[in-house]
């Protein structure tokens, strides 16, 4: 069986002298499928300033960079995509704008029924989460049976992200095609070290 693919997803706040350096490092010491740009940050000139930094760092190594939510900017600095976080809303229109070969996900949260939507019209992942309890939110989580029932039902690829540890990897190796992982390494001393032991965890 296929192992997971890593998609890794930037801090909410991004150093520019300090995390490309970080992130080329990873990346050059893991597999890595897909980064996505995700500040926290609606500054327009901060996006972009930082999306060509990471572009050319994500497209040297043949990694496609999609950016969460903001799809004419995504279209304007020539990323592969956006990463929609209102489950199947927005999906249909994204896909008329930015055509067949952008990267079109979704993050359907805990919602089996936001998943199928968003599938269904035309999302190219969907993504789950977060995969454990935690005191943020109304603490809703995405549990094993989610993934369990979408590998064996559905054929859109699905992401597992949030409160992601080596034993929630391991457990949902199995059911889950990529696991987004972010601030489980970016809090890390080394984050390259950090994710290379998650990786590890998803071996049988």
């Amino acid at each position: 069986m296929d192992l997971p693919q890593i998609y890794l997803i930037t801090p909410p706040d991004v150093d520019l002298g300090h995390f490309p350096d970080q992130l080329a490092r990873v990346l050059d010491s893991t597999p890595v499928a897909c980064v996505r740009l995700a500040l926290a940050t609606r500054d327009e000139d901060t996006l972009a300033r930082t999306a060509d930094v990471l572009r050319e760092i994500t497209h040297a190594r043949d990694i496609a960079l999609v950016m969460a939510d903001h799809i004419l900017l995504a279209q304007r600095l020539g990323l592969d995509g956006v990463h929609l976080g209102d489950a199947a809303r927005s999906v249909r229109d994204t896909r008329k704008e930015l055509g067949e070969d952008a990267i079109i996900g979704s993050f359907c949260a805990v919602s089996r029924h936001d998943g199928m939507a968003a599938g269904e019209a035309g999302a190219d992942y969907v993504s789950f989460g977060p995969v454990a309890p935690s005191a943020l939110g109304d603490g809703s989580f995405a549990p094993l049976e989610l993934f369990e029932w979408w590998s064996e039902m559905i054929e859109v690829p699905v992401v597992a992200e949030g409160g992601l540890d080596a034993a929630q990897i391991a457990a949902l190796a199995p059911f889950t095609d990529f696991f987004g992982i972010g601030d489980e390494i970016w809090r890390s001393d080394s984050p390259d070290t950090a994710l290379a032991a998650l990786v590890k965890a998803m071996q049988p």
